[in-house]
């Protein structure tokens, strides 16, 4: 009568250690970007590395304020945002930790916290991509700000809800002060600007021709001409490092919740390694960030780009109170 006690209790505590054991081996992520520009990282990783990942996938900003909600406990060991201010917040709440500095030295000081919390892994420019048959390069504005005049009546496509877009808008009002948004937002309004629910929606419309053109990032534009050459969709840089021409970059930071540091680190110095940085410049046209690793040929070099320079640590703060600028100006998502 004993012995299957015995046994079932030796069963019981090999099957704990074994638990225990791969836990070690296992770390979640959330991540605001998109399985298919993360997954393919997220094996590769796995593969060489042996440790398991399981992934969140959602909206930066409702994966930050979710993290944020759950606290300490908090499943997420690390988080990979689709751009900074979603992770500022996360920041700015106290909600990372320090990377290790060996880490963070792999990206250039204006791509990554300034005190460790978080580093970029790539970079997209903000542009207008237009329709060559139906706009005329020397009629494109020398600045965002022109947008709202009277001559773009109807022309212009936006993504209110793109977390990029929020991004842009927040660094506007940091630069230019929240009157001046709230005007250019209204103006846009005015002006009968048309909106898409994200910027790939933006692109397919310009190059369709039902709208001469729109306010995206880069990169959604080389994906669509490397699926289809023939498309009249091409992207303008806006000149004078204008906040229209803002530079983003996807970041990804430690939950100061963790239990598995090193692992987490481990992932991060893995997204900053070659392989990984890469696929960004070959497979999403994307900007690699980390040093020594080139953009696609195709891609403009960003020294060849006069692109806006911008504090990204200030984005966090900020991204509340530019949701409710949006609202307010009546901009809404179509």
């Amino acid at each position: 009568m004993k012995r299957p006690a015995v046994l079932v209790l030796v069963a019981a505590l090999a099957l704990a250690a074994v638990s225990c054991g791969g836990s070690e081996d296992v770390i979640t992520v959330y991540s605001g970007r998109k399985a298919n520009l993360i997954g393919p990282l997220l094996e590769d990783f796995t593969e060489a590395t042996g440790v398991d990942v399981e992934v969140r996938y959602g909206q930066s900003a409702d994966l930050a304020l979710l993290i944020d909600q759950e606290g300490d406990r908090s499943p997420a060991d690390v988080f990979i945002s689709q751009s900074p201010g979603a992770i500022g917040f996360l920041a700015g709440e106290g909600r990372l930790r320090p990377i290790a500095g060996e880490v963070m030295d792999l990206v250039p000081d204006r791509f990554r916290n300034a005190g460790g919390l978080w580093v970029g892994m790539s970079g997209r420019v903000r542009v207008i991509v237009y329709n060559r048959d139906l706009v005329d390069p020397s009629e494109l504005p020398g600045s965002v700000f022109e947008l709202t005049e009277e001559r773009y009546r109807d022309q212009v496509a936006v993504a209110p809800a793109n977390g990029s877009f929020q991004d842009f808008v927040t660094a506007m009002r940091e630069t230019h002060g929240d009157g001046a948004t709230l005007s250019w937002l209204e103006g846009l309004v005015a002006n009968d600007a048309r909106t898409y629910a994200n910027n790939t929606s933006i692109v397919q419309a310009v190059g369709r021709g039902d709208v001469p053109m729109g306010l995206v990032n880069h990169y959604y534009n080389f994906r669509a001409l490397a699926e289809d050459p023939g498309l009249a969709s091409e992207n303008y840089y806006f000149p004078d490092r204008d906040i229209g021409g803002l530079l983003i970059v996807t970041a990804i930071g430690v939950l100061a919740s963790t239990d598995t540091p090193d692992l987490a680190d481990r992932l991060v110095e893995f997204m900053l390694g070659e392989e990984a940085q890469r696929f960004y410049g070959e497979q999403t046209f994307e900007y690699p960030l980390a040093a020594g690793v080139e953009p696609s040929p195709g891609l403009p070099p960003l020294a060849s780009i006069d692109v806006a320079a911008y504090d990204f640590d200030r984005l966090g703060g900020g991204l509340e109170r530019t949701k409710e600028l949006i609202d307010e100006s009546g901009l809404e998502d179509s």
